[in-house]
C-alpha cells in the first residue's frame, strides 16, 4: 500500500468503528464481563495505540531513526504483517500494561470517549499526511511491543488491521444475547 492507500484505509477502519460504536447504546458500551474488555476500554485500548503510533508520525526523523534504527530488510506486505500479528495473538501474544485501558463506568460518558477517540484519530491522520513522505515509510523502524521492530509503513498497516480486529470484538459482543 502506498502512503495514501494507508490513510484511506485507516480513515475507513477508523469511520466504520466510530458508526459501530454510536449506533450501540450506552449501557451495553459500558458494560464489562468477567473475561472480556468493554466496549469502551475497546476504544480506550485503541485511543492509547493510535496516540502512541501517532507519535511516529510527529517526532522529527532523527529521533524515529534513534529510537528505532533503519531497517536491513524490505517491509512486509498488509498481509504478511497481520498474519504475524495474528499468530502472536495464537500464541498467547495480549497487550503489554501501558496498552491495557482501565475499567471506564459509565459516568465517564460514552460521548467523551468517542470525542477522544475522533481526535486520536484525525492526530493519526493529520500527522501522517503532513510529516511523513512515501521514502519515509521503508527507512525508518520502531519498536512494537508485540510485533518487534516494524518499518513505518508496517506500522501504518498494524493502525488499520488493530482498529479492524477491535471492531470485530465490538461486533461480537454486541451481538451476544
Amino acid at each position: 500500500m502506498t502512503k495514501t492507500e494507508i490513510i484511506s484505509a485507516a480513515e475507513n477502519a477508523f469511520s466504520q468503528l466510530s458508526q459501530t460504536c454510536h449506533g450501540i447504546d450506552e449501557v451495553i458500551f459500558f458494560k464489562r464481563t468477567a473475561d472480556k474488555w468493554s466496549v469502551a476500554e475497546n476504544v480506550q485500548h485503541l485511543i492509547i495505540s493510535t496516540n502512541t503510533s501517532s507519535l511516529a508520525w510527529y517526532l522529527p526523523l532523527f529521533l524515529v531513526r534513534w529510537i528505532g534504527g533503519t531497517p536491513n530488510r524490505n517491509s512486509r506486505t498488509y498481509d504478511e504483517l497481520k498474519d504475524k500479528y495474528y499468530k502472536k495473538l495464537d500464541e498467547g501474544g495480549r497487550a503489554s500494561s501501558r496498552f491495557v485501558p482501565k475499567p471506564i463506568e459509565i459516568k465517564y460518558g460514552k460521548q467523551k470517549l468517542m470525542n477522544n477517540w475522533n481526535n486520536a484519530t484525525a492526530k493519526f491522520i493529520k500527522t501522517l499526511s503532513k510529516n511523513r513522505a512515501e521514502k519515509d515509510l521503508d527507512s525508518y523502524l520502531v519498536k512494537h511491543p508485540l510485533l518487534g521492530r516494524i518499518t513505518l509503513r508496517e506500522l501504518g498497516y498494524f493502525t488499520i488491521f488493530h482498529t479492524e480486529h477491535h471492531l470485530n470484538s465490538i461486533q461480537k459482543a454486541v451481538e451476544k444475547p
